[in-house]
């Protein structure tokens, strides 16, 4: 058994893989960093082109998985909201990645791009309280609307608030 290939950060190492050629091409300052492990390319980019980011890859990138989020409490940039996408034609997958700091946990809502991304986004909304501006209905959908919290909060109680 031989050991997995170490992970790739090098920008200029990973600039022939698709996805990260167009947003290089489109806006060289959109992409943060890269990383490519295990056959997997997650790009972050800042908040404020994620939206125009999801615009410009969705003619071939096709197919918007989901999007999920980590909490790194304590760590700042605390949340990692994660989109995943696939190209059906190009046989690619990639992640697109925003990381947010916990005292300012809001980006833009892309269910005017990807309609099914409405209950991924509510759900992150209503568990670690990451606000999507123009989100069409975002509101709580797994807590009771009177819930205090988000409880996949790292800082959560583990038994609620009382």
């Amino acid at each position: 058994m031989s050991n997995p290939s170490p992970a790739i950060t090098d920008i200029d190492q990973l600039k022939d893989r698709y996805a990260l050629a167009q947003l290089l091409q489109w806006n060289a300052n959109s992409v943060q960093s890269v990383k490519f492990d295990c056959n997997e390319l997650s790009i972050y980019v800042d908040r404020s082109v994620l939206k125009d980011a999801c615009g410009l890859l969705k003619p071939d990138f096709n197919f918007f998985s989901d999007v999920t989020c980590v909490d790194w409490f304590p760590n700042e940039p605390r949340f990692h909201v994660a989109y995943h996408l696939l190209s059906h034609a190009r046989k690619e997958r990639v992640r697109l990645k925003v990381a947010l700091r916990g005292d300012d946990a809001v980006m833009d809502s892309i269910v005017a791009i990807w309609p099914g991304a409405n209950y991924f986004e509510r759900e992150i909304f209503d568990l670690f309280g990451i606000r999507f501006t123009g989100h069409p209905k975002l509101q709580r959908m797994l807590m009771p609307d009177d819930w205090e919290g988000h409880p996949l909060r790292k800082d959560y109680p583990v038994e609620g608030y009382r």
